[in-house]
């Protein structure tokens, strides 16, 4: 989306690793409103507010398409019928229904837990918590997936067996290597 606004793919790289930094959009993802996001932003940056103002009211255009050789996968498991399997995400309330209504499977979990509604997000222990809580998994059980190795850490520490995803080839490969596909 941003670079329907810069000229420059230099002044992207600027504006995001300096202005809406993944620290600043993290506290959204922890349940902080959009628009309280935004003004501090704003006040801090006032300079740059209208490109502030469009990270949320053009989030869709951001959100792009789905990893849809990912997501081959996590069709084939749910259609095994072998497996619950729960989202534990980290996403702000607000725009997480947005990318239900845009893809499909976003809605075929047994259950998820989005960090913006509980006002707490990975790797915070207590967040995985209350997906293992609310849904009664053993942590011994569980597999859990993850891109962020900062979060593969977390749950680890909590005895729950994962598989750091770095790509859908290489999470088939360990899901057939464990035997579960």
């Amino acid at each position: 989306m941003y670079r329907t606004i810069f000229s420059d793919e230099e002044d992207i790289k600027h504006f995001l690793a300096n202005v809406a930094t993944s620290d600043w959009n993290e506290e959204q993802d922890a349940g902080r409103p959009l628009s309280e996001g935004t003004e501090i932003l704003v006040q801090q940056f006032p300079q740059h507010e209208a490109n502030i103002r469009a990270f949320y009211s053009r989030w869709e255009e951001m959100l792009g398409d789905a990893f849809w050789d990912t997501v081959e996968i996590f069709k084939e498991l749910k259609e095994s019928g072998k497996y619950k399997i729960y989202a534990l995400t980290n996403w702000s309330a607000e725009t997480f229904p947005i990318a239900q209504s845009k893809f499909d499977f976003l809605n075929w979990f047994d259950g998820i837990v989005v960090s913006g509604a509980e006002k707490m997000r990975k790797p915070t222990p207590e967040f995985y918590h209350i997906l293992l809580d609310r849904y009664h998994v053993k942590p011994e059980e569980a597999l859990f997936i993850d891109d962020n190795y900062r979060n593969i850490l977390a749950a680890e520490k909590l005895g729950i067996k994962s598989i750091h995803f770095t790509s859908a080839k290489e999470l088939k490969e360990e899901l057939t290597r464990l035997g579960i596909v």
